[in-house]
């Protein structure tokens, strides 16, 4: 790599609060394995879907609370936020396979009055599945 990059990485690792270069590497490696066109549609995954909306919107609200009811196996928790007088956010915790997740995404994104959606997820070692934390 040219020096002047490793010296813009090296600062961003300081920044970021990396105590050497191959955590930032392994991080930066991790996430570009978890990019949507990276992921297979039968990928196990886990996230969120965030979600910003004008709650005036005429049966918006009914709409996200049937779609969520359609996806209740893959819906984990969600949290509701008023952030003002017409806006909510919403933060769905999802988990379940890729293109299931995808479709609900895709679903919340193309109402009228959602101003925001974003799907974020990462793998799920399905392996790990006996795994307990103590």
């Amino acid at each position: 790599m040219p020096k002047d990059l490793v010296e813009q990485f090296d600062a961003l690792l300081a920044e970021e609060g990396y105590d050497n270069r191959s955590e930032g590497i392994r991080d930066l490696v991790r996430k570009a394995i978890v990019q949507p066109n990276r992921l297979q549609l039968t990928d196990a995954v886990a996230g969120t879907i965030v979600i910003v909306y004008d709650h005036h919107a005429a049966g918006l609200a009914s709409q996200l609370m049937e779609l969520q009811h359609d996806f209740h196996h893959e819906i984990v928790s969600t949290m509701h936020i008023h952030l003002n007088h017409n806006q909510c956010l919403e933060i769905i915790v999802v988990r379940g396979i890729w293109e299931r997740l995808n479709q609900l995404h895709r679903q919340i994104q193309v109402q009228k009055g959602v101003c925001y959606a974003e799907l974020s997820v990462t793998h799920v070692d399905e392996h790990q599945a006996g795994h307990r934390h103590e």
